[in-house]
C-alpha cells in the first residue's frame, strides 16, 4: 500500500506484536499476532532518521515502530504500531507497506476484502494527541445543537492528513460554536442560527481541538465538537 514515508502503520485488530529485525528482504517487520488468531506481517518499515533515503535509523521504536512500543506489547484495534518506510529490498523505492493476513497464522490470502470490509479511521494519531479536524460535505438534519452531515473529505491537522469520504457524521454543536453563513468555502462569514441550515446544503466544519480517542478517529456519534460552522449559501 502506497504512502508518504513515516505515515501510520494501525493495528488491524487487538492483539500482541513481536518485532523482526533480522530480513535484509523485510527489513524492519512487525508481526501483530491477533486476538481472533490471524497474524499479520508489516514489512518494509521506516529504517530513516531524515526525509531523505539515509539508512541510518535502526530497527526500534520511534523509528521502524511506534514511539514508547516494546516487542511483545499487547495493542488496541487502531493503534499505532509502526511507520511506513522503504527498509530491506524496497530500499530506494516509494515508500510503502507491504502488509499480509495469514487466517489462523496459516499462508497468506488477499487481504483486499478484509481491508474493504473494515472500519476505516477518519484519521489516525497517538493516543491523547490534540487534534482538529475540518470536515466538508452535505447538510443532512440539524437540531438546536447537533448537526448531522454526510461528509465528503475530512482533513485532519496537524497531521495534515486528507481523504475523501461517503459517511455521514453526528457533530455535537454547543452554544459556545460559531455558526455563520458564507458564500463559498473560506470567505469571509456572516452570524447564523444553526436551525437555518437546509438538507443538501454545503457545509464545512472546523471541531474544536480535543485529544485523540479512538471514538474519535471513528467519528462516533456526538464525540465531536464543532467550533466553527460555515453553512454555504447558494
Amino acid at each position: 500500500m502506497m504512502a508518504p514515508k513515516r505515515s501510520l502503520a494501525l493495528a488491524a485488530e487487538a492483539g500482541k506484536v513481536k518485532f523482526w529485525t533480522h530480513s535484509a528482504s523485510a527489513g524492519c517487520m512487525l508481526y501483530l499476532y491477533g486476538a481472533s488468531g490471524t497474524t499479520y506481517y508489516y514489512i518494509h518499515l521506516n529504517n530513516d532518521l531524515t526525509k531523505r533515503n539515509d539508512n541510518k535509523g535502526k530497527c526500534v521504536a520511534g523509528t521502524a515502530y511506534a514511539k514508547g512500543l516494546k516487542d511483545g506489547a499487547k495493542v488496541a484495534a487502531g493503534q499505532v504500531v509502526g511507520y511506513v518506510g522503504d527498509s530491506g529490498d524496497a530500499n530506494g523505492i516509494h515508500p510503502h507497506l507491504h502488509f499480509e493476513l495469514h487466517p489462523s497464522g496459516g499462508k497468506a490470502v488477499d487481504p483486499y476484502q478484509w481491508l474493504q470490509g473494515g472500519q476505516h479511521l477518519l484519521f489516525a494519531s497517538g493516543r491523547g494527541t490534540a487534534f482538529t479536524l475540518d470536515l466538508r460535505g452535505t447538510v443532512s438534519a440539524v437540531t438546536a445543537d447537533t448537526l448531522r452531515l454526510k461528509a465528503t473529505s475530512v482533513t485532519a491537522w496537524p497531521m495534515r492528513q486528507g481523504q475523501p469520504l461517503s459517511l455521514k457524521l453526528l457533530v455535537t454543536v454547543p452554544s459556545s460554536a460559531i455558526v455563520q453563513t458564507v458564500k463559498g468555502i473560506g470567505k469571509p462569514g456572516t452570524p447564523a442560527d444553526l436551525l437555518d441550515a437546509k438538507p443538501g446544503q454545503k457545509v464545512q466544519v472546523w471541531t474544536g481541538a480535543a485529544p485523540t480517542t479512538l471514538k474519535a478517529e471513528r467519528g462516533d456519534g456526538l464525540v465531536l465538537t464543532a467550533s466553527l460552522v460555515s453553512l454555504v449559501s447558494k
